[in-house]
């Protein structure tokens, strides 16, 4: 008993020495004012690298921009600008674990290569660059493709992902937090090479069609195909089209339902819940949530938030989406009705200033405020570079914007795409639509002279089914198949397509 009593004592007096030790560290750190005033403002901030969570960075190269380094890869080449060709190794080993999910795109790549059905094509890229686009980059290489690449975010850069791919000799300028110079820096090296010319585009979001377009217009002339993926960027494609200036064929991919459905609807069906917590930490459950949007990313979000029991709340321009939303149980407001009472703002609309600088000054205390559109527009960020309001960066891609009374909004990339800057998204799902993407450019290329006009197309409905069938092996799904009868009674071929154009899925 009294060795007991001993041991308790000494426990106790350790216990104490050790709260003293930690309450002088504690002092260490500079108060609420002391943080505010060191806080870096947005133009400092927007220029800091970080990696993904699963990332894997070189701290001491953080302070020296990858335009200033000289690199070589393992043969001796430095057509390529990214953070640390040393992490190469590590990016190998993401492209790898990638592929596994992938299988319907490496089947594609497997069938065709034989073939080199992009033998020839030159290939000008604007993507994210994480581990699951590297293998259609090098899909694309497979089936004969010479590819040159930037990235459409600059924050979705894998790091390590972009030095394998430099590594395996593609010249891909990109890395995790460029500024916006280094951003149009990248896509002009992607274009501008002597004795290199591009011949096919694939983007995503539009900028590098805008940039090859207003800069190098003798070389959009030679485009034989672009191929785009993005709400915003279609909608450029169509604008150009629509005033005569498109003077060549355009693949609309966004809107192939390979793409809509399952990347729109599906993954951000369940990117929506990882960038958030990995990010904030928040709980769902009651917390009041605004979708701004009501398309395909739309619900997915409000299905994810409302199944963890979130009360969500809609906002709407179209009648028939707003229609959806009330049948799908979720009530439509205008969000100035529910700017002061919630916890969370969400926008993917691909429409500009949707949530302004009145809705920011209305918010309620620690509002959480995202986009998970594709472009930066939606959240006027602009708004909140003033000198009355305090930045402060807490955590990779997360930022505390302070009011003078104290009040602080949450925001996330900076009002850039949530899942892609701040998590990852799922394999399968990037499977899909990069599958769709290859043979969107493999009909391009390949296509007879008049077969396109200088238009934007649709992907047909056969290459939609092919792409959905590819995929099924992975559930071991098995179709049903139609007997002559049956066939002919609906006046369908046997081996589709099964629906005509107008239907909606």
């Amino acid at each position: 008993l009294c060795v007991r009593v001993c041991v308790q004592r000494r426990w106790r007096r350790g216990q104490q020495i050790q709260f003293a030790d930690d309450m002088q560290e504690f002092t260490k750190f500079p108060t609420k004012t002391g943080r505010r005033s060191l806080s870096r403002s947005i133009s400092q901030s927007s220029t800091d690298s970080y990696s993904s969570a699963a990332s894997y960075t070189d701290s001491s190269d953080d302070e020296v921009s990858p335009r200033e380094k000289q690199q070589t890869n393992s043969k001796g080449s430095s057509n390529f600008c990214v953070k640390n060709i040393k992490q190469a190794e590590f990016g190998r080993r993401e492209i790898e674990i990638a592929e596994q999910d992938m299988s319907a795109l490496i089947s594609l790549r497997k069938r065709a290569q034989g073939e080199k059905p992009l033998a020839g094509a030159k290939i000008v890229g604007c993507t994210h660059i994480t581990a699951q686009t590297a293998v259609l980059i090098e899909t694309l290489c497979a089936l004969g493709a010479q590819c040159r690449w930037s990235a459409c975010n600059i924050y979705s850069t894998q790091n390590e992902v972009a030095a394998a791919l430099a590594e395996a000799g593609v010249a891909v300028f990109a890395w995790k937090g460029e500024s916006e110079d280094d951003f149009w820096w990248c896509i002009d090296r992607c274009v501008n090479m002597d004795g290199w010319q591009a011949n096919m585009i694939l983007d995503d979001g539009g900028d590098l069609t805008h940039w090859v377009y207003k800069k190098y217009p003798n070389v959009f002339k030679k485009i034989r195909g672009i191929v785009e993926e993005s709400v915003t960027g279609v909608h450029r494609l169509y604008q150009l089209s629509k005033a005569g200036k498109l003077c060549v064929p355009a693949m609309n991919v966004n809107d192939s339902v390979t793409k809509q459905k399952f990347d729109n609807l599906y993954c951000c069906r369940e990117s929506i819940l990882d960038g958030l917590k990995r990010t904030t930490d928040v709980m769902f459950g009651g917390k009041q949530v605004v979708v701004c949007g009501y398309g395909e990313v739309g619900k997915g979000c409000c299905a994810a938030l409302k199944a963890l029991g979130a009360i969500v709340y809609i906002t709407e321009i179209d009648p028939i989406c707003a229609l959806q939303a009330c049948m799908d149980g979720f009530r439509v407001v205008k969000l100035n009705e529910v700017i002061r009472q919630v916890d969370v703002v969400i926008t993917c609309t691909g429409n500009k200033n949707v949530v302004t600088r009145e809705h920011l000054d209305r918010m309620k205390n620690s509002c959480i405020v995202c986009n998970m559109g594709h472009s930066n527009t939606e959240i006027d960020v602009t708004s909140l570079r003033t000198p009355e309001l305090t930045w402060e960066r807490v955590r990779s891609q997360v930022d505390h914007v302070i009011w003078p009374d104290g009040k602080r909004v949450v925001l996330l990339a900076e009002g850039r795409l949530l899942n892609l800057s701040c998590s990852t998204v799922p394999t399968f799902v990037l499977s899909i639509t990069a599958t769709t993407q290859a043979l969107a450019l493999i009909e391009l290329y390949n296509a007879p002279e008049g077969r396109y006009k200088q238009d934007v197309y649709l992907l047909p409905k056969k290459m939609d089914e092919y792409v959905a069938s590819l995929h099924l092996p992975s559930f071991d799904a098995h179709l049903t198949e139609l007997t002559d009868d049956q066939a002919k009674y609906l006046g369908l071929n046997k081996n589709g397509p099964f629906k005509p154009n107008y239907y909606r899925y």
